[in-house]
C-alpha cells in the first residue's frame, strides 16, 4: 500500500475534500473488484455508511455475490443509437452522500448523454470535492503516461486514458498483484471473460510474456510513488541531507506527429527522476544549414 500526498503541478488546482483509494491491477481479473469489495465490506461493519456507486460484473458470479449485501445506488439508463445502457448515477450519490462511495474502473467513458462528464474520473473529481471518499480500480495501461508503451508491447490500442496526477492525487495506491500463470488459469476456468472469448484472449492480450510486461509496469510505477513517499519522509525527519540530485530531462521536439508520444515519455521519466522536465522546439535552418535548438 502506498501514500500519495503534496503532489506538485496540475493537481494542485484540485481541492480534495474526499480521501481516494485506488486498487491498481496488471491487467483484467487479478482481483481489483473484489479488492473494493473486501474493503467496502469492512468499512461498513465498522459502521461506515458505504454505497456502491457503479461495479461492472462482466457477469462474473463471484463478484455479483459480493454486491448482494452492499446498498446500490440506482443507476442513470440512456439511450444511445438505439440501444439502452446504465451508467453512474452521479446526482443520486451526490444526493445521498455517503461517507464512502465504491465507483468499479476509474478509466471508464461514459456513454454521451448519460450526464455532465465524459470520463467517470471526472466524475470521482466531483464526488471528492464534495468530501465523498471514493475507493476505485484500474488497470496499468489506463495511465496516460504508460499506454503508448503498452500498445507497442501488446498490440492492442488503448483507447481510454487517465492522466498521471489524477492517479497521484490518491490518498492510497494498493497493487493487487497476480502471476501471468495464475491469471491465465483463471481465463481457462472462465473467471474473467465468457467462454466464447477465451481463446482468443490467451492468444492476444493474456500472453504470458504481455502479463509479465504488464506487471512489471505497474510494479514500477507503485515503487516511483514509494520513492517520492520515502524521499518526503527523510526531508521532513533529515533536511540536512541533500537527498535529491540535480539531474534534469530534456526533449527536442518538432511538428512532426509523435511528439505527444515524446512528451509522455519524457514527463515519466522525469517524474522517476524527481527532477524538471525542459521541452525544446527542434527548428529547421536554412537549406544545407544543420538544425538548431530553440529554447
Amino acid at each position: 500500500m502506498v501514500t500519495i500526498s503534496d503532489y506538485t503541478g496540475i493537481a494542485d488546482l484540485v481541492e480534495v475534500a474526499g480521501h481516494f483509494r485506488i486498487y491498481l491491477g496488471a491487467a483484467a481479473g487479478v482481483g481489483k473488484t473484489i479488492a473494493m469489495f473486501d474493503e467496502g465490506h469492512r468499512r461498513r461493519d465498522r459502521g461506515t455508511d458505504v454505497v456502491v456507486g457503479i461495479v461492472e460484473s462482466h457477469g462474473r458470479p463471484v463478484t455479483e455475490a459480493r454486491l448482494a449485501d452492499l446498498e446500490i445506488v440506482p443507476r442513470r439508463v440512456v439511450e444511445h443509437r438505439g440501444a439502452m445502457f446504465e451508467e453512474m448515477d452521479l446526482d443520486a450519490v451526490l444526493s445521498r452522500q455517503p461517507k464512502v462511495v465504491l465507483v468499479d474502473e476509474l478509466a471508464h467513458t461514459n456513454v454521451p448523454g448519460s450526464g455532465r462528464h465524459e470520463k467517470r474520473w471526472k466524475d470521482v473529481l466531483e464526488l471528492l470535492d464534495a468530501g465523498i471518499d471514493v475507493i476505485t480500480t484500474l488497470n496499468v495501461q489506463h495511465l496516460e503516461s504508460i499506454a503508448d508503451a503498452v500498445e507497442r508491447i501488446t498490440d492492442a490500442q488503448v483507447r481510454e486514458r487517465v492522466p498521471d496526477w489524477i492517479v497521484r492525487k490518491a490518498d492510497q495506491i494498493e497493487l493487487v498483484d497476480s502471476s501471468p500463470e495464475q491469471l491465465r488459469r483463471r481465463m481457462l476456468h472462465g473467471n474473467i471473460y465468457p467462454t466464447e472469448k477465451i481463446p482468443q484472449a490467451l492468444t492476444n492480450f493474456f500472453r504470458a510474456d504481455n502479463l509479465t510486461a504488464l506487471r512489471e509496469l505497474a510494479l514500477r510505477f507503485l515503487a516511483d510513488a514509494t520513492e517520492t513517499e520515502l524521499l518526503e519522509y527523510l526531508e521532513r525527519h533529515h533536511p540536512q541531507v541533500p537527498w535529491e540530485t540535480t539531474e534534469r530531462v530534456m526533449v527536442g521536439v518538432t511538428a512532426a506527429p509523435g511528439t505527444d508520444i515524446l512528451i509522455r515519455r519524457a514527463s515519466r521519466m522525469a517524474a522517476r527522476l524527481k527532477t524538471d522536465l525542459h521541452v525544446v522546439h527542434v527548428v529547421n535552418g536554412e537549406v544545407g544549414r544543420r538544425s538548431r535548438w530553440e529554447a
